[in-house]
């Protein structure tokens, strides 16, 4: 026996046989034709092959991911036909970088086929400079003279070398910058000259452009906000160091976490860059780059998100 179900219609009940139940509209989807397995030969016979590029980073905490300019650069500033390969590390100089064998990487990287053209862009200074045993070269000789062989050795394994001055520190004394690397600077720029290697004069942009900002915007440029007391003194023209803290040692637990082996330590100084600096220097030295080697010039990315007009 069928069931019936009750309707109720103007406060009446009026039983209908379960066939009248109102069923859902069903459109059926139109029917597509089967596709051929090649669509449009001879869109396809035209198809070009790219011209792909590489550009490697080598270079200090300036350069590397997390602490300085690289990792924005790799991230916002090349289009899709170029990799970009970060080999920059914290704390080294020209020596130990090649002693360490992080350069012997970076030959590796260059020698790899399948791209049209290779760039290595060479930014050290930092770490050569003195009072860091085991790092620091002689001004004069060994610190131009690692950096030539790195010329010489990059082009010998089919790359073309570019030269980066080293990126300004932020440090003021009444109102005006505490310039330390303008010797480093000079060392780059004389290599470059001789040897005919394309320079990004980072170091006189980065001057330029803090001095301007002054000492507390250039303040927003690193890893992270300093004490208030930090931030009062650069406003009197004169910065002055963080005081040192001690990170707190975990809370005990039972409890068993997966977490990356990682972890970069990320303090206040007036060398390194947070988010924001890594943005506003890798566009300096995109647009500085674009124009000293113009065969980049199509690769390169200025404004990755360009502001709404």
């Amino acid at each position: 026996m069928k069931k019936a179900i009750l309707i109720l219609a103007a406060g009446l009940a009026v039983a209908l046989p379960a066939a009248a139940q109102i069923q859902p509209t069903i459109v059926p989807a139109p029917v597509v034709a089967q596709l051929p397995a090649v669509t449009d030969a001879a869109q396809r016979a035209a198809i070009k092959r790219i011209v792909p590029k590489k550009i490697i980073l080598v270079g200090d905490s300036t350069t590397q991911v997390g602490s300085g300019w690289g990792g924005s650069f790799c991230a916002n500033h090349l289009t899709s036909f170029v990799s970009c390969v970060n080999l920059a590390r914290g704390g080294r100089g020209t020596f130990d970088y090649r002693a360490e064998g992080s350069w012997d990487i970076a030959l590796s990287e260059m020698k790899a086929p399948g791209y049209a053209q290779v760039y290595v862009l060479i930014q050290f200074g930092h770490n050569d400079q003195p009072g860091k045993p085991g790092r620091s070269t002689d001004l004069a000789t060994e610190y131009p003279a690692n950096l030539k062989r790195y010329v010489t050795e990059a082009r010998a394994a089919g790359a073309i070398p570019v030269l980066v001055t080293p990126l300004t520190r932020r440090a003021f004394k009444n109102g005006s910058l505490q310039d330390d690397l303008q010797p480093w600077a000079e060392a780059v720029k004389s290599v470059a000259k001789e040897m005919d290697v394309p320079l990004v004069d980072l170091h006189a942009l980065s001057v330029a452009a803090v001095q301007q900002m002054g000492p507390v915007e250039a303040i927003t440029l690193a890893e992270t906000m300093p004490p208030q007391e930090v931030i009062e003194a650069a406003k009197t023209g004169t910065t002055i160091g963080a005081p040192k803290t001690t990170p707190a040692a975990p809370a005990a637990s039972t409890e068993v976490l997966e977490k990356p082996q990682g972890h970069p330590t990320v303090v206040f100084d007036y060398t390194h860059l947070g988010p924001k600096g890594a943005d506003y220097v890798s566009k300096m030295v995109t647009v500085e780059l674009a124009r000293v080697v113009p065969d980049l010039r199509r690769d390169l990315v200025e404004d990755l998100y360009p502001p709404h007009q």
